[in-house]
């Protein structure tokens, strides 16, 4: 009954925001309730927000500025878009909310599958402002990273499905760099030149098991695809004993999946590793002569033949090696059971 008032009274002053047209971010001012049901209602109220008579677009947006109090210039980068644009969009959102009478209201439990895949991207999109902060002093927030794990966990006991293992198993895969990601004065530390003795095995057992289990669905996605690849790259005890082949492989299947100048790009790195430089930097010209990037803040850095990009994987001259006794490729299992488009 305590659980339930709280959310009720959570949502009730979500409405009232929304309804208003404020800016505040949910829970900036609850500080004096207790933290019991707390990360229930968290996800429940990501949910309500991901209300289905809403663009896609404006579902995360409005969920990620009012529930999970990201700014409009932070939503706005992980969108690759204007913050003035962005902040249109949220207008809009909540302009057709209040104009169309849109009640806000937990869902049902037969609704929950409908809402998932905005509510993925959500949690997705606040690990990735704590995995890379797009503003002030730290690279890193890792209460950010820890606040969208924890939602994964959260959500893959409400609800078991391939593309929600392949979440969580991607953040935790991540996650599990991160005391080598930055040195000792706060600079990013590139994934050739981190300390892998560092890395969290537990969080990478973690995460490879997830991976495999969301793989052997044949229900899996785009975040499943993207954990494999982090997997891949976990696996390895040095840049150039990585399997970039397989790397390559998987963003292939990810590329036709998801069509994105991201994975382009990502794919890229993947080849100029596989290869050598200059075929890296060939795909990368023809991405940004396209204009596709413009806005993307991870090309703006191009560092001697290549840029580093969001798997951290810099242009080198590197040959793949197959260890020998590893399991199954990861790349076999996405291509045999295939990604539903």
């Amino acid at each position: 009954m305590r659980r339930r008032s709280r959310f009720d009274a959570a949502l009730a002053g979500l409405a009232e925001r929304l309804d208003a047209g404020t800016d505040d971010a949910a829970g900036s001012d609850d500080e004096d309730v207790d933290d019991e049901g707390v990360e229930d209602d968290q996800v429940r109220l990501i949910f309500t927000c991901c209300h289905p008579a809403l663009p896609p677009d404006a579902r995360v947006a409005l969920t990620l500025r009012e529930v999970c109090g990201l700014t409009t210039e932070e939503i706005a980068r992980a969108f690759l878009t204007a913050p003035s644009t962005l902040a249109q969009r949220i207008v809009r959102a909540k302009a057709k909310i209040r104009d169309a009478g849109i009640p806000f209201e937990a869902p049902s439990p037969d609704d929950l599958p409908d809402r998932l895949d905005p509510v993925l991207q959500v949690i997705y999109l606040v690990f990735n402002e704590g995995y890379s902060a797009s503003s002030g002093a730290s690279l890193t927030r890792p209460d950010l990273s820890g606040e969208a794990i924890r939602l994964g966990r959260l959500l893959i006991e409400l609800l078991p499905e391939a593309e929600v293992a392949g979440l969580l198993a991607l953040m935790l895969l991540q996650e599990s760099r991160r005391a080598a990601r930055t040195s000792p004065a706060g600079d990013l530390v590139t994934l050739e030149d981190q300390d892998r003795s560092l890395w969290n095995r537990d969080q990478i057992a973690e995460g490879t098991a997830l991976v495999e289990q969301a793989l052997s669905s044949r229900r899996f996605g785009h975040y499943t695809l993207q954990a494999a690849i982090a997997a891949v790259h976990s696996q390895a005890p040095t840049v150039a004993a990585t399997d970039w082949a397989e790397i390559v492989g998987l963003y292939d299947v990810l590329a036709e999946a998801v069509p994105s100048p991201v994975v382009e790009l990502n794919r890229a790195v993947a080849v100029a590793m596989r290869d050598r430089p200059a075929a890296g930097v060939a795909l990368i010209d023809d991405i940004l002569a396209r204009g596709d990037l413009s806005d993307y803040h991870k090309t703006m850095s191009r560092c001697g033949p290549a840029a580093p990009v969001a798997s951290q994987a810099p242009y080198r001259p590197g040959a793949a090696c197959r260890a020998r006794g590893r399991k199954p490729s990861l790349l076999r299992c996405a291509r045999f059971h295939k990604m539903p488009v």
